[in-house]
């Protein structure tokens, strides 16, 4: 008797998808409004920035509305100048830790939230 083929795995690199891409308005801004409502616990915390793990989110869209400086696109959606943040959170996912609690975003962010030119703050 044959056994049956082996199913793709979702971490096979064809099989990868990325529903959601925070972008480079949440640098130095850092809400965690989105966060209060993930399902999965998809975000992860950097030292002034959260990422998307691609791994986890399931496409839910529940937090696109919930950030107040408008950081978090459909992968297509993505502006063209803001493109290189899809690749940014796959990787910055991967060594960062899961933040799965709101909190309070640093004392200056909505000082923050009015820049717009912040890639090169962006600290790894």
């Amino acid at each position: 008797m044959r056994s049956a083929p082996a199913l793709p795995k979702w971490s096979d690199k064809a099989l990868i998808f990325m529903a959601y891409i925070v972008t480079e308005s949440c640098i130095k801004c850092k809400y965690t409004d989105c966060v209060d409502v993930c399902p999965v616990d998809c975000f992860r915390e950097g030292p002034n920035m959260l990422v998307i793990d691609p791994d986890e989110c399931i496409d839910c869209t529940l937090c696109v509305p919930e950030c107040p400086v408008e950081a978090i696109f459909a992968e297509d959606d993505v502006p063209d100048a803001q493109r290189e943040f899809i690749e940014k959170n796959r990787a910055l996912a991967a060594k960062w830790k899961p933040l799965i609690e709101r909190k309070p975003a640093p004392p200056d962010a909505d000082e923050w939230a009015k820049v717009k030119d912040k890639k090169h703050l962006l600290q790894e």
